[in-house]
């Protein structure tokens, strides 16, 4: 369902010309349709490159070598709530910047944050102030990454050194590691009565 649910919304941006899954699951395999014909293609991950001891920058190394680009763009299965308009908003920001040679989805963070030794890290404890006012931080919410071979196959990651971050609101940064990240996707699913992509409806 989530495999589906991102491919589903991958092709509804114009901008994509191919999505590629690439799983070792043969369930998820099995479910890449040729209905799409070219728009949808599988890569089947080598017998060394899987496991979850393997860097994601391995399998992308690997992948640019399989899906001719000029640029590719990565989301995960586990991302369900990216929107068509958000990939669309960020691609022509990429395309449209020659100050950037990577884009990286990132969430703000307007909190306090501390050293684990107890040092503030944004914020002075004797004067308390809003925390929307405190300048914010970025977290890289694996979301959204663009990136291109050259890049990827001379720094070997998917982060260039002049990243253009992307910001993306905390209802589509869901990502799915644990039980509880699974409960919130459905919980936002369950309100949106269209398909990934569209404005969710208000209930």
């Amino acid at each position: 369902m989530r495999c589906e649910r991102a491919r589903e919304m991958l092709l509804r941006c114009g901008s994509v010309d191919q999505v590629v899954v690439d799983t070792d699951a043969p369930r998820i395999a099995e479910g890449v349709s040729a209905r799409f014909g070219d728009r949808v293609r599988l890569i089947e991950r080598p017998s060394h490159l899987r496991g979850g001891h393997v860097s994601m920058n391995d399998i992308l190394l690997h992948d640019v070598t399989q899906a001719a680009a000029d640029w590719h763009i990565m989301t995960h299965a586990t991302n369900p709530m990216l929107r068509a308009e958000t990939v669309e908003r960020a691609v022509r920001a990429m395309v449209s910047s020659a100050d950037h040679d990577s884009l990286v989805g990132v969430t703000r963070m307007s909190k306090r944050y501390w050293w684990g030794d107890g040092r503030p890290v944004n914020h002075d404890p004797s004067k308390l102030i809003n925390t929307q006012d405190l300048a914010p931080f970025y977290e890289e919410n694996s979301i959204l990454y663009m990136f291109t071979r050259p890049l990827i196959e001379a720094r070997g990651t998917r982060v260039g050194v002049r990243p253009l971050l992307c910001e993306i609101d905390g209802r589509e940064s869901v990502d799915i590691d644990d039980e509880l990240d699974f409960e919130i996707a459905e919980l936002f699913i369950s309100r949106t009565t269209s398909p990934a992509g569209d404005e969710p409806q208000k209930g």
